[in-house]
């Protein structure tokens, strides 16, 4: 098993101390960078988006915004489906049942490091 970094360790420790129920979660760093957190939630609430929504949604650039879906694609809490309108290309992104539930665990966890920040 892979040793967390340091800043979540002592996140964890902070829950643990308070008794909150989220000690045993780990922080799913793949959604937590602030790009990839916002292609999730986007598609969370969008059945899909295409390249250029994406891309004007989070004011990126086409490289960017290739690099982090390919990461999410990658863990499969993205699908991508490539197609044409007539001849010009469009990729089409939706978020897949892993991807909804990974977004699940990650908001579960922030509310329970806010509950427990708030308690101090």
């Amino acid at each position: 098993m892979k040793p967390r970094p340091r800043g979540e360790r002592l996140a964890l420790r902070g829950i643990r101390a308070r008794g909150a129920e989220a000690h045993a979660v780990a922080l799913d760093r793949l959604i937590h960078e602030r790009m990839r957190l916002g292609i999730v939630s986007a598609l969370a609430v969008n059945p899909s988006l295409s390249f250029n929504e994406l891309k004007r949604l989070m004011k990126t650039t086409d490289g960017n915004l290739s690099v982090h879906a390919r990461k999410l694609e990658e863990a499969r809490y993205i699908a991508c489906v490539k197609s044409f309108r007539g001849r010009i290309p469009r990729t089409e992104y939706r978020l897949t049942d892993a991807g909804r539930r990974a977004l699940g665990r990650y908001l579960d966890h922030m509310e329970a490091l806010i509950r427990a920040a708030r308690m101090r």
